[in-house]
């Protein structure tokens, strides 16, 4: 999940002694190598000798450090720093959500539910913490108790678009494919651009299986045809008909695709996806669809 999927937004450790109350995951080997050989590039060289002394700085300087070095994509030195942030009073549930965010992207998902855990019981009232929360336990496989979080997410700030996308994914993944579709088009009208940026917004916190993709296609197609956008219709139900899925008899019989089912681009698109997945060349002699720019 990027931080604006998370906020997790998609989608932001070296633990300190005793102080901080955490049981930590020792970090891994690789993590351990990786930093190693980090701190031996001419990059640390620069960077090293500036940091912020960690016995003596605020808790702002050193929480400005910990952003700079995850933003040098360096995650296991910004953590020793956000952590000597909280140990020297910084803001509590900001840092424990920053904390957890860079948890999720070194899938330390274990700790980073405890973080997230953290900031909204200091700050009940967080959305952010309770969105991120949600992206940590999807992530880890438990969607019925990210739906819980995303929904006080929501109730707390019904204008993010990230929320409304994330919550749509998880009753997509509950097979609720009707409250889904809600919180998707809830998620487009406050940012029509939610689905361009990563492609798959929320759903790209966990790997869908084939047939769970195919159905997410066609489902983001209806809430196109919804909106009267012929373009990722056919761009959309394209991208259905290659994973699989049965476009034509799904449309059948459904009044939001009534106006696209002689489209001839979507008649095109199908034929091509059953090209694709027979290794079987058709010439429908149609003019070609729109550029899929999707990533």
């Amino acid at each position: 999940m990027t931080s604006k999927r998370y906020f997790v937004s998609l989608l932001s450790i070296a633990m300190l002694s005793g102080t901080i109350g955490v049981c930590a995951q020792e970090p891994s080997t690789n993590e351990n190598v990786d930093r190693a050989l980090r701190h031996a590039t001419p990059e640390w060289a620069m960077i090293g000798p500036h940091m912020p002394d960690p016995q003596t700085a605020s808790p702002e300087k050193l929480a400005e450090a910990a952003d700079v070095l995850r933003a040098r994509r360096m995650p296991e030195d910004a953590l020793d720093y956000y952590r000597y942030a909280l140990r020297r009073g910084g803001d509590e549930s900001k840092l424990e959500n920053d904390i957890g965010v860079t948890l999720l992207e070194l899938s330390r998902f274990a700790e980073a539910r405890i973080a997230f855990k953290r900031a909204v019981k200091v700050k009940p009232k967080y959305s952010q913490g309770w969105n991120n929360l949600g992206a940590a336990e999807y992530s880890a496989g438990s969607p019925k108790i990210a739906l819980v979080d995303y929904q006080k997410a929501v109730k707390l700030d019904k204008k993010s678009a990230v929320y409304h996308s994330n919550l749509g994914t998880a009753y997509f993944e509950l097979k609720d494919y009707e409250s889904a579709r809600s919180e998707f088009e809830k998620a487009m009208k406050l940012d029509h651009g939610v689905f361009q940026e990563g492609g798959w917004a929320g759903v790209q916190a966990h790997v869908l299986s084939t047939s769970d993709r195919a159905r997410y296609c066609f489902e983001m197609a209806k809430m196109a045809a919804r909106e009267h956008d012929a373009d990722n219709v056919v761009r959309w139900l394209a991208r259905s008909s290659e994973a699989g899925f049965n476009v034509k008899a799904e449309m059948a019989g459904d009044k939001d695709f009534e106006p696209y089912r002689k489209d001839p681009r979507i008649l095109m698109a199908i034929q091509n996806a059953h090209a694709i997945r027979t290794g079987q060349i058709v010439d429908s002699g149609l003019a070609p669809p729109p550029n899929d720019q999707t990533p």
